[in-house]
């Protein structure tokens, strides 16, 4: 791979990558050895530790900032409004002001939806209790001791070396750099910046005891209440692949996607980071492990030209029910193909599978099925489970 286009230099295991809401891991756990120190309790409620909250959210606990289950609205999911101000720099207090006059999504506790806003402010707690910035904390906390001398908060401004620049496909083959991003925005729920070896080091010490206590690592990685049928626990995720449980969390931010999977049974880490916003980790992070446990490769779905006369008629806005409420979803057409963009987030190439049914780069499972009627498309459905593409 690349890790500078313009300047032709190649990536290495050395390479420095945005790792996005892999972040959250190294949050949680924080949050967590806090808890272990007596200094909080995951039941306090947010109003504890952050001022001047919006009266529905005070009565939000720690635990379901953890496990995305509190209904504080999610500030990436703010659509146009917060397109236009991604290249500001912001404090915590401001990010979250930008959601306080939306309701909020659905009583706390009573179900799931993933939430980028309760990780600001779990970050917030961090900084509160510990009387440091998060960015510091992160690195005191687990990057020092553990060794992971590449692993740090990935603000804009200061230099790092091996940094590599993260670009979005454009038309004909080509490539552009990715939307310039604040990276003080993403702050505790997606802003550190890692490389392959760091996160291995950090896999195997947060599952083999390193980081958390026993009984406290268990309760990270077991997914409860309205969070269990998503699998879903602090800040990590419980999923299979090919058969064998792992514990794994995903990222994707301006111009990059990461995968980091642990593997119980093996003790196997597999990590992938692509600068890429239309990488697809997915089949490949799959037949690693496969390939590592000796398992049979996965054959993707073959990916099938689109005609011409074909595209225009799933081009349009479609709105998609979403747990917060509809959000616009954006077909159009991009080069030889389409490209799909919920609104708020960045468009990302739609691959056409035949029979009206479209997969998507950042989410190998997910399906896009359209409904047609004549040559117009008049319904868009997402389906999830659709195996490797």
């Amino acid at each position: 791979g690349s890790a500078d286009l313009e300047q032709g230099v190649a990536a290495t295991a050395q390479s420095v990558y945005r790792i996005g809401s892999v972040t959250k891991q190294f949050t949680a756990a924080a949050i967590l050895q806090l808890r272990d120190a007596g200094k909080l309790r995951l039941d306090d409620s947010i109003a504890t530790y952050v001022d001047n909250l919006p009266a529905a959210w005070r009565g939000v606990r720690l635990q379901q900032l953890l496990n995305h289950t509190s209904g504080i609205p999610d500030y990436t999911e703010l659509g146009e409004s917060w397109m236009r101000i991604w290249g500001v720099e912001m404090t915590p207090d401001t990010i979250l002001a930008l959601t306080f006059d939306r309701p909020m999504d659905f009583a706390p506790g009573t179900k799931w939806q993933y939430d980028n806003t309760g990780y600001i402010l779990l970050g917030m707690v961090i900084e509160r209790v510990t009387g440091r910035s998060w960015g510091s904390d992160m690195q005191q906390r687990f990057a020092f001791p553990l060794g992971l001398g590449d692993t740090r908060e990935c603000l804009t401004g200061p230099l790092i070396p091996h940094r590599v620049h993260g670009y979005d496909p454009a038309e004909g083959g080509t490539w552009v750099n990715a939307p310039y991003l604040a990276m003080s925005q993403p702050y505790a729920a997606g802003a550190l910046c890692s490389t392959v070896i760091d996160l291995a080091r950090w896999n195997r010490a947060l599952h083999t005891g390193q980081v958390l206590r026993a009984e406290t690592y268990r309760e990270m990685t077991t997914p409860t209440g309205a969070a269990r049928e998503d699998g879903y626990g602090f800040g990590i995720g419980r999923d299979s692949v090919s058969g064998h449980e792992v514990i794994s969390h995903g990222g994707g931010i301006h111009g990059f996607i990461s995968s980091n999977l642990w593997v119980p049974e093996a003790e196997l880490s597999v990590t992938v980071l692509a600068n890429s916003g239309s990488a697809r980790l997915g089949p490949l992070t799959w037949n690693l492990v496969a390939a590592a446990m000796g398992d049979p490769l996965r054959t993707p779905r073959v990916e099938r030209p689109l005609p011409a006369e074909q595209r225009a008629r799933y081009v349009g806005v479609y709105a998609l029910e979403l747990p917060g409420g509809a959000r616009d979803f954006t077909v159009a057409v991009a080069g030889d193909g389409l490209t799909g963009q919920l609104a708020g987030q960045g468009a990302n190439p739609l691959r056409y599978l035949g029979d009206d049914t479209f997969g998507v780069s950042f989410d190998p499972a997910l399906r896009i099925v359209f409904t047609v009627e004549g040559d117009r498309a008049v319904k868009m459905t997402l389906r999830q489970g659709g195996g490797v593409a």
